[in-house]
């Protein structure tokens, strides 16, 4: 059996603006990536209202991919676990990037096609008519060469 994907990708950085749009991409939604800037508290601060969001707007099996970015600054704000303890307790899957060096971002993307080209072979992804379960749960870390995000 041969899969045919596209990818979509939508960026709003967060922007207050684009929140009525993206309430509507939610439900169509496979996968969201909340990225949040390590070097930057108040980014992190408002991840519970992503989820919020994300819980009334989306489905409940859409993979989420939570993001720490700007692993190339050298002022931390947010240690790398306090990211994998949020990202395990919202059962989100979790990485670390570097936008500016181009560190783990096309991991990133290759590794969500590949959960949801695995998702489509198991005929598991969401067909979205509100009828669906909790999502399946499943954490891990990505942050690392010897893992994926299959769980």
């Amino acid at each position: 059996m041969k899969f045919i994907f596209q990818l979509q990708i939508w960026d709003t950085a967060g922007q207050e603006r684009f929140r009525s749009i993206t309430q509507s991409y939610y439900r169509s939604a496979h996968a969201l990536i909340l990225v949040y800037d390590i070097s930057c508290q108040p980014t992190f601060d408002c991840l519970p209202d992503w989820l919020r969001e994300i819980e009334e707007y989306a489905n409940n099996k859409v993979l989420r991919i939570l993001v720490g970015n700007k692993t190339d600054r050298e002022d931390r704000e947010i240690p790398r676990h306090i990211g994998e303890d949020f990202a395990q307790r919202h059962g989100m899957y979790f990485l670390e990037t570097s936008a500016k060096e181009a560190e783990n971002v096309e991991r990133l993307f290759m590794e969500i096609a590949v959960e949801l080209m695995e998702q489509a072979k198991c005929k598991e992804l969401p067909k979205y008519d509100g009828s669906l379960g909790p999502i399946n749960g499943k954490t891990t870390s990505v942050g690392d060469t010897s893992c994926c995000l299959r769980s």
